[in-house]
């Protein structure tokens, strides 16, 4: 029994060495250790034999299987690492060889419009200001000449936090105009606010319910009209390039006394008319005045002394201009065939 043993165990080395893959050491390995395998039945058969064979038949018997499993094992490694060496030559990587272009995101027009204006305000000496989008009515109204039961702030259509509608979601960003002023005391004073603000306007492709701003407030000595335009048209003309012009028309504003609409020449049609000014020559950009003496007053500000400006502007409408973009709602449904062209 020793001997046939041992024969099985030389039949199962050669059977393994010639094994092609691992489905065919598997199938040697069954044939002799499984269920039904020729080393299991010698081990079945242990308890038929004469009392004096069975510990060395038994002995003989574990230790071909042991040597079976070991062989099996080994091949199936020479086997793995003979595949491996294989694709190393058959595939191997050239390091040196470029990688394909990652898919790369990159700031929203939005964001890069309010940057463009925050950068080319700032080399006029304006800092930007921030301040909550949950504002009280003080700031957001009564401070800028707006009291209660005003007919103006039915225009502004407001959304409403509080019950006794003392605290709102802000309408503009000229809420900060307060705030800096309370903050920084002293002019001369020249800030900008850029931000987000709400209003109840139904959405279409020139209203937002929810659109970004940027106010700009100065505060010195001798301030004019003149200076405010002179404003406006250095910010234009850097935006959207030289040949733009600049004009204002007489409007109210509550907290402005002069106050004026203002205009930029279109540049598409450079004046002409057009269908995207309309047939008019100039397209509706923001509104500015000359800051009222009440509203400086409610910033802490001496009005016998100092005077200013301000003016604001959508920063959707800012891009609409520069980009001639024909609806407002593009910039907000995420859609990277549009989000990809700027």
């Amino acid at each position: 029994m020793i001997n046939e043993i041992k024969a099985m165990v030389d039949n199962a080395l050669v059977a393994l060495s010639e094994a092609r893959n691992t489905d065919e050491v598997e199938q040697v390995r069954w044939s002799f250790l499984g269920r039904a395998g020729r080393i299991t039945n010698v081990l079945k058969q242990i308890g038929s034999l004469p009392q004096a064979e069975r510990k060395p038949v038994g002995a003989s018997a574990n230790a071909a299987r042991d040597r079976i499993q070991a062989a099996a094992e080994a091949r199936i490694r020479e086997l793995q690492e003979g595949r491996f060496a294989r694709l190393a030559e058959l595939e191997a990587i050239d390091v040196t060889f470029p990688a394909p272009p990652l898919d790369r995101g990159h700031i929203h027009v939005l964001n890069q419009v309010r940057s463009e204006v925050e950068t080319i305000l700032e080399r006029l000496g304006y800092q930007v200001e921030e301040g909550p989008e949950i504002e009280t009515d003080w700031y957001c109204f009564e401070a800028l000449n707006l009291p209660k039961g005003h007919a103006s702030r039915d225009l502004q259509e407001t959304f409403f936090l509080a019950e006794d509608e003392s605290i709102v979601l802000r309408t503009h960003t000229s809420s900060v105009q307060i705030r800096a002023m309370e903050r920084l005391r002293t002019p001369p004073i020249f800030v900008i606010a850029p931000g987000r603000v709400y209003r109840r306007d139904n959405l279409d492709a020139t209203h937002l319910p929810y659109f970004m701003q940027v106010e700009g407030l100065a505060v010195d000595e001798g301030l004019t009209v003149g200076d405010l335009k002179g404003t406006l048209l250095y910010l234009v003309q850097s935006l959207f390039g030289p040949e733009r012009r600049v004009r204002m028309r007489p409007t109210y504003f509550p907290y402005t006394e002069p106050s004026f609409e203002f205009d930029t020449l279109c540049g598409r049609c450079g004046g002409a008319g057009c269908r995207s000014c309309g047939n008019q020559g100039w397209l509706e950009t923001g509104g500015c005045g000359m800051v009222h003496p009440n509203v400086l007053r409610n910033g802490g500000v001496d009005p016998e002394k100092y005077t200013g400006f301000a003016w604001g502007f959508g920063i959707e409408r800012m891009a609409l201009l520069k980009y001639d973009v024909e609806d407002l709602r593009l910039f907000y449904e995420n859609d990277l065939r549009f989000n990809e062209q700027f």
